[in-house]
């Protein structure tokens, strides 16, 4: 497995598999119409907008194996005054679920995070009902600071959870002892 930037030309493949983890996991809390034949055209969109031209503080990481994107990270350095940086997505294809795929990708933000916003927070939001999303993140040492309603673009109102580590390097001693397999960094 590979680790690599997100390049402009990343968004068709990032997108696809953003939509396609929605379709999967958030089946019954997002709207089914938006999730049949809306999803992949918003996200296309999200993903297009974030890489063409992306702000200083946008960080995005691939995980490839042989040309094929199994997961992908984004986060936003020092978005939020009082929790920090947010990581705002974190997908793995499903083929590559259960591989430590995602860990990896946590611990190589967690590097850039502590490197570039060492002396802030770092958190996330996921929905609720989003169970093997929220056991992942507990497993990972993240506390749950909040809850609340997110407008999601389907127009529905739906409860999330917002967790939290007190900085990269804290989310970093969280998630190395579960990373175990050789990804090589470019």
């Amino acid at each position: 497995m590979e680790l690599k930037l997100a390049e402009y030309n990343d968004y068709e493949r990032i997108a696809t598999l953003h939509a396609q983890s929605w379709k999967l996991f958030y089946q019954g809390i997002l709207g089914s119409e938006f999730l049949k034949h809306d999803v992949l055209e918003e996200r296309s969109t999200i993903w297009q907008t974030r890489l063409i031209n992306p702000p200083f503080n946008q960080h995005v990481l691939l995980i490839e194996e042989g040309g094929l994107l199994c997961g992908f990270i984004c986060a936003f350095g020092n978005h939020d005054f009082e929790k920090g940086t947010m990581i705002d997505a974190l997908h793995v294809d499903p083929a590559h679920r259960g591989k430590g795929v995602g860990v990896k990708l946590l611990a190589e933000m967690a590097k850039w995070i502590d490197q570039y916003f060492p002396n802030n927070g770092v958190y996330l939001e996921v929905m609720k009902e989003n169970k093997q999303a929220v056991d992942f993140y507990q497993h990972l040492g993240g506390e749950c600071h909040l809850e609340r309603l997110w407008n999601a673009p389907c127009g529905h109102q739906v409860p999330e959870l917002v967790y939290a580590w007190q900085s990269g390097n804290q989310l970093l001693k969280c998630v190395e002892p579960h990373t175990k397999r050789n990804v090589v960094t470019i």
